[in-house]
């Protein structure tokens, strides 16, 4: 009996030590996550160095052409109303709160092709995603701050007007031009149709022609961002395909990109293959099914996807 109780007490002293640890555990994650959501701009005031308000000439210049961009395509649905230079960042805790700040759940991002405006998608990250979703597109945005953004970076803060709704984010830049805003580089500008050019070379013996298909993904301010794309080129005697060869590519600036193409029909009447192809900002994660021969995109980004066949004759 006496072995029982002793071994009774040692099992409810052990419970409590682990139901002790795991209220630590838990007031650890709580505590964790309200540092987090109270980070805010006057925090960050006190970690930055003051700056004239002089801006870069790139700079307004960007901010300028955002500005034309927006009112172009989203019309009074979306305006920047005033921009204020903060400072530098100067210190690696400046940098934590840049990055608590940027991802907390209450920071404002836009995602979507301001060419196409039934894409665009404005709100706080909290409102737009949950579950994993939410827990990703944080982390990727605090990683952007770990990889492009330093103690040189400057900082200035953008006032929006979004249908009536007031809301503010923080731009990073340096003297070569913006590096992030989590609005005027969450959003893009693709042409959705996307490039043609063709091109033909006809020879005594074998001739050849190809075709190119590519989609550029621009910065809010009307720079090249981004490509996907792919090329097919047959050779040919007369009307019968010999050989045929296919290329693919895919990059993006503070993004990212796939790209896949293979043969179909080597020989023949005509060449043909399939593509996939596609690229998203660093919210949004892409995957390629090599079952289906095709990329999607899931999460929160901007994005653009283009999965297809391509025939070609002489």
């Amino acid at each position: 009996m006496k072995k029982l109780l002793t071994t009774f007490k040692l099992l409810a002293m052990a419970t409590v030590l682990t139901l002790g640890s795991c209220q630590n555990e838990d007031h650890e994650i709580s505590k964790q996550e309200i540092i987090e959501e109270k980070a805010s701009v006057t925090d960050l005031k006190k970690e930055i160095k003051p700056l004239n308000q002089v801006i870069p000439e790139t700079v307004q210049t960007q901010i300028t052409d955002s500005k034309t961009n927006l009112e172009k395509y989203l019309k009074s649905d979306l305006q920047i109303t005033g921009i204020s230079v903060l400072g530098k960042l100067s210190s690696r805790k400046s940098l934590e709160i840049t990055q608590n700040l940027i991802a907390q759940k209450n920071a404002f991002v836009a995602t979507g092709n301001i060419m196409d405006p039934q894409t665009v998608k404005i709100g706080t990250i909290g409102n737009l995603n949950s579950g994993e979703e939410l827990a990703a597109a944080q982390t990727e945005l605090k990683n952007l701050i770990g990889k492009e953004i330093n103690t040189e970076a400057n900082v200035l803060e953008i006032s929006w007007n979004h249908k009536g709704e007031q809301f503010s984010t923080l731009c990073f830049y340096n003297d070569s031009g913006i590096i992030w805003d989590n609005v005027l580089a969450g959003l893009v500008m693709i042409n959705q149709r996307g490039n043609v050019a063709e091109s033909k070379e006809v020879q005594a013996k074998v001739s050849s022609k190809w075709y190119k298909q590519w989609w550029t993904a621009n910065w809010l301010w009307g720079s090249k961002r981004g490509e996907i794309g792919y090329q097919i080129t047959i050779y040919y005697t007369g009307s019968s395909v010999s050989n045929v060869d296919v290329s693919d590519w895919g990059n993006i600036s503070l993004g990212k990109a796939k790209s896949e193409s293979k043969v179909t029909k080597k020989t023949g009447a005509y060449g043909q293959c399939r593509y996939a192809l596609g690229l998203c900002t660093p919210t949004g994660s892409l995957s390629f099914n090599s079952s289906n021969f095709s990329v999607s995109f899931s999460g929160l980004g901007s994005n653009i996807v283009s999965n297809g066949t391509k025939s070609l004759y002489p």
